[in-house]
């Protein structure tokens, strides 16, 4: 981190002290976004030449946490369909190929959108669903990645994933309305059901009979 100057911009979206094309300026704004959404907050702290400290501070529970049932929690069914992942975190990317190809789907992942749309060339007419972060390296969105493929094929389903909360864009980004949006982090059974929910929605048709 740079001078203490830079403390008050710390966690704003998209600022970062690091060269051009070494950070997105998201990482801490994310967990930031987190620590808010459980009424918590975060201070830091930076010294030159000794390094840069944050303090998390989260509300202390006085009743005992008691894990929730589960036996309730119906588990989301699987599929055949093959899906596009699209995720710059590793880990992350390798998670959910994982969980998706132990419930049936098939799955390709890519690690950015330019490597999505090459993933695509080689296997377009397959691909039927399109999971994609929304900020991703090398200067292709979420958005703008969904916004090409479906030009090239209507019929493709997209399920957008992010840090951010739908309040945090545009009022007139679709993404606000849009019920094919996870927030990140996200329980992989969510995932799994929004999937199927995705897969088996019928396609809107217009009055004039035309499909949307």
């Amino acid at each position: 981190m740079g001078a203490t100057t830079d403390l008050p911009h710390i966690f704003e979206p998209f600022f970062t002290t690091k060269e051009v094309g070494k950070g997105t300026g998201l990482g801490l704004a994310t967990v930031f976004g987190i620590v808010e959404q459980h009424r918590g907050w975060m201070e830091g702290e930076t010294e030159l030449k000794k390094g840069t400290t944050f303090h998390v501070y989260l509300p202390r529970r006085s009743e005992p946490v008691v894990a929730p049932a589960t036996r309730g929690a119906p588990k989301a069914a699987g599929g055949s369909e093959t899906i596009l992942v699209v995720e710059d975190e590793i880990a992350v990317r390798e998670l959910l190929q994982g969980v998706l190809e132990r419930h049936g789907y098939r799955v390709h992942g890519a690690v950015s959108g330019l490597d999505a749309l090459r993933v695509w060339k080689r296997h377009r007419d397959d691909i039927e669903i399109l999971v994609t972060d929304m900020i991703m390296p090398e200067g292709v969105t979420g958005r703008e990645l969904a916004a090409q493929l479906q030009a090239e094929k209507p019929g493709l389903k997209v399920i957008y994933c992010s840090g951010y909360t739908k309040d945090m864009f545009e009022k007139d980004s679709p993404l606000r309305a849009n019920e094919n949006f996870l927030e990140k982090p996200f329980k992989l059974n969510t995932l799994l059901q929004r999937i199927r929910d995705c897969a088996d929605a019928k396609p809107k048709v217009d009055p004039g009979g035309s499909r949307a």
